[in-house]
């Protein structure tokens, strides 16, 4: 938050009215004093005539001390409102610092969401078939997610129409929709320590659902070894076979599923225990378009074979007639 230009402009205008205020007081002063210092004694002359000189000292004095009492009030209602003006400038750059100073979340949005899907797609339909809850100690827990409450906020409302579940905003598309919770809901986001799903996407193989992924580079050892390590303490940490055959199962899975793929000589590829079952969109319209023509298809064959009864009756009636007619 900060000040706009439209209230930085109202206190300059403020400031210059004040300045203007003093400087046209100053110059009716001065033209006031002089007024009465030299031409009323030209338009008065009988009376000065009468009262004589100290009657005119008395008018200087009187005159010159309102018009210095006027000077003194204008220099410090401006004063005054100089001093507004330094306080509210103050206040502005208190805001403006405040808002350059606003939090950053060092975690990428994109790959988080890369991971989550990879979770959900790859992992959670077999945790959730054996019928097993992770800790909170995992980091695959959808509660270690900075990002999920934001992420379940989200409205895909049409192609190109997303829409904040928070303030119920609507957006052309979902990065403006992640800017719009970076500016509006950061306050919504946890970001403790472990709780930053793209730190796993080298565990959990994110450039296979990432659709902007760049052409996979020759194999590092190094770094498969690395994301191999993290895989299998994932598996210990998540799953841990102290736990029972549930876990034991699952630990087993886990390594079949992600962490043998990590490897430089020719190994499964990912996911090699297949995901989540989606339903085949093509097999649907298709079955749906079979559903609706089929009955069309049978009323035309039913037409069509009474259509034939009618040419049969008709060359049967024909042929009598020609018959009947010879015998005569």
């Amino acid at each position: 938050m900060g000040f706009h230009l439209s209230e930085l402009n109202i206190i300059s205008g403020l400031k210059a009215s004040w300045a203007g205020w003093a400087v046209v007081h100053l110059c009716y002063c001065s033209f006031f004093f002089l007024f009465v210092s030299y031409e009323l004694p030209l338009i008065n002359k009988s009376k000065r005539k009468q009262g004589g000189m100290e009657a005119e000292g008395v008018v200087r004095i009187y005159s010159f001390s309102f018009s210095l009492a006027v000077i003194l009030v204008s220099l410090v209602l401006h004063g005054m409102a100089a001093e507004q003006g330094f306080q509210q400038g103050v206040g502005t750059r208190t805001l403006l610092q405040d808002s350059s100073h606003k939090h950053e979340v060092h975690c990428s949005r994109e790959r988080s969401r890369a991971a989550w899907k990879v979770v959900e797609e790859y992992l959670m339909p077999f945790v959730e078939k054996q019928q097993f809850q992770l800790s909170k100690k995992c980091r695959l827990n959808p509660q270690n997610d900075m990002f999920r409450e934001q992420e379940e906020n989200k409205i895909h409302v049409d192609v190109n129409d997303w829409k904040c579940g928070f303030c119920k905003k609507s957006f052309r598309a979902e990065k403006y929709l992640d800017k719009h919770f970076d500016n509006r809901h950061s306050n919504l986001i946890n970001d403790s320590q472990g709780r930053c799903l793209a730190d796993l996407c080298g565990a959990l193989h994110c450039d296979q659902v990432i659709e902007s992924k760049k052409p996979k580079g020759k194999c590092n050892p190094a770094a498969a070894a690395r994301n191999r390590h993290l895989c299998e303490s994932l598996a210990d940490s998540c799953f841990p076979v102290s736990e029972g055959p549930k876990a034991s199962r699952l630990h087993e899975f886990f390594l079949r599923q992600f962490c043998d793929a990590h490897t430089c000589s020719g190994g499964p590829k990912p996911f090699s225990k297949g995901g989540k079952k989606r339903t085949n969109v093509l097999w649907l319209a298709s079955s749906i378009l079979i559903i609706l023509l089929l009955p069309l298809f049978y009323l035309l064959v039913y037409l069509h074979r009474r259509e034939m009864k009618t040419v049969v009756k008709d060359f049967r009636r024909i042929g009598k007639g020609g018959r009947n007619k010879k015998a005569s």
